[in-house]
């Protein structure tokens, strides 16, 4: 699954006015329904590419590396149409038969569902759902309520489902303004007594899925893990890329410049160095993991942990040589200062955000 030269320099040239808009340019949005990008976990039965998780983390690697806030766009959201899988089978062909179809939302429970009878009255506010601007379904967790009291399981703890609605159900609320990653236009949302039919409830657990395809058979929060982490990644290696072409202008100085030029260039190859080691480590645990029907425990538990010390390696690693840019790193139009951006903004996410 190879980026063409042709889109390669489409995103790269949409990035400052993706940025401007705090959306994803036109051209761009267009390039993604071309490529049906957003559709890359949704079987081919319903029109999606069906990729391996392998192939699919290594293009989200490459976007990132090109821009983090296109990448961040079509993780999430494709990440959110892979849901396609946990519905009843019929209504997702369905839906996936309409044009441009695009889920996102927000993973954190939040709000409250009723039931009555064969549906749910769902109420409350949500944050975060990248790409609001084009989603055509939001989804979101509720807490479940039935008679008016919540619904606890066998050891007492309060259930939720998750949901997904139409578009026209739900109020945008464009409060994304931030530093970085502003083109993902992740906005809150609510809804205010809204009944939806119950088929429209999903949980995302192997057992609850509704396709046999191997994606939904992989534990969701190692998928979440393994497609967050490759952003990351992706944005510093672009980091490091444009790190080590403004060292190159730096040495090109008189000779006490070209000095402290070689010894920046071998703090960046030792950083370099070790983070290759994991990530190249993180992409072996998902092939040793995918088209498995029990994965091995410990290589999930070994994705965890490494998912979160790349991301913590990544911070750690940008923040220790950000101060060796220059006045370059500290221009907004910078390509550097944008990744930079890109990547603490992408660093406050919650799964993956660790001390």
């Amino acid at each position: 699954m190879m980026l063409n030269t042709e889109s390669r320099y489409l995103i790269k040239d949409s990035v400052r006015e993706s940025i401007q808009r705090k959306a994803l340019a036109p051209e761009l949005l267009e390039l993604i329904y071309r490529q049906n990008w957003f559709n890359l976990w949704v079987p081919k039965v319903y029109g999606g590419l069906n990729a391996e998780l392998k192939e699919g983390c290594q293009l989200l690697e490459e976007l990132a590396y090109i821009d983090g806030g296109f990448a961040w766009t079509v993780t999430l959201c494709a990440g959110a149409n892979m849901f396609v899988g946990f519905i009843d089978s019929t209504l997702a062909e369905t839906i996936f038969k309409q044009d441009k179809v695009c889920w996102g939302g927000s993973g954190k429970p939040s709000g409250r569902a009723d039931k009555m009878g064969n549906s749910f009255i769902i109420s409350g506010a949500w944050k975060y759902a990248t790409g609001a601007p084009h989603l055509t379904h939001f989804t979101l967790n509720a807490w479940i309520y039935e008679d008016g009291e919540p619904v606890v399981d066998e050891t007492g703890n309060p259930v939720y489902h998750s949901f997904f609605i139409d578009r026209e159900d739900v109020l945008i609320h464009y409060d994304w303004d931030t530093f970085g990653l502003e083109c993902t236009a992740s906005h809150s949302f609510s809804i205010s007594e809204l009944k939806v039919r119950e088929e429209r409830a999903f949980d995302l657990h192997p057992d609850k899925r509704t396709s046999d395809e191997p994606i939904f058979y992989y534990p969701f929060m190692t998928f979440a893990e393994c497609t967050l982490a490759v952003n990351y990644v992706g944005m510093f290696r672009r980091f490091l890329d444009l790190l080590e072409k403004q060292l190159l202008i730096k040495a090109s100085d008189p000779e006490p410049a070209a000095e402290k030029g070689k010894i920046l260039f071998k703090k960046v190859d030792a950083v370099r160095s070790a983070f290759e080691e994991k990530r190249n480590r993180l992409y072996q645990l998902i092939a040793a993991t995918w088209n498995k029907r029990e994965p091995k425990k410990e290589f999930l538990v070994e994705i965890a942990t490494l998912s979160r010390d790349l991301t913590h390696d990544v911070r750690i690693g940008t923040i220790d040589l950000f101060p060796y840019t220059g006045i370059a790193g500290a221009q907004r139009d910078n390509e550097l200062n944008i990744v930079f951006r890109h990547i603490f903004t992408a660093s406050q996410h919650a799964l993956l955000n660790i001390p």
